[in-house]
């Protein structure tokens, strides 16, 4: 069972929505979302950072129009709004978690 705890707000204006993904740990948060295609649970976005701080960020993404918060068998999720993005901003997400994703691929590697 999924439910939309709140609706969505709409998609905020560019630098807004950019503004929100400037962040290092919110960037990661998108990532992750967009990575799995799904609704994911909130402690399965972030690694280190403590349950209050992750909250803040979600926030600023909720705000942003970025994300949207569900209950999914009793869990909070968060849902990306890639379509609504999309939409709104076409383009944008694509090229920002593509960046995203090969820094991240990089620094993996620059780890093993």
């Amino acid at each position: 069972m999924t439910d939309a705890t709140e609706a969505a707000p709409p998609i905020a204006p560019l630098p807004t929505v950019l503004g929100a993904l400037q962040d290092p740990v919110r960037l990661e948060m998108v990532r992750r979302l967009r990575n799995a295609g799904t609704a994911v649970r909130c402690g399965a976005l972030y690694d280190v950072i403590n349950k209050s701080t992750a909250t803040h960020h979600f926030k600023i993404l909720r705000e942003a129009g970025v994300i949207e918060r569900l209950v999914v068998d009793g869990q909070t999720c968060q849902r990306l709004r890639a379509e609504d993005l999309d939409a709104a901003l076409p383009g944008l997400l694509d090229v920002v978690v593509d960046a995203a994703n090969r820094e991240h691929d990089g620094a993996t590697a620059d780890v093993r």
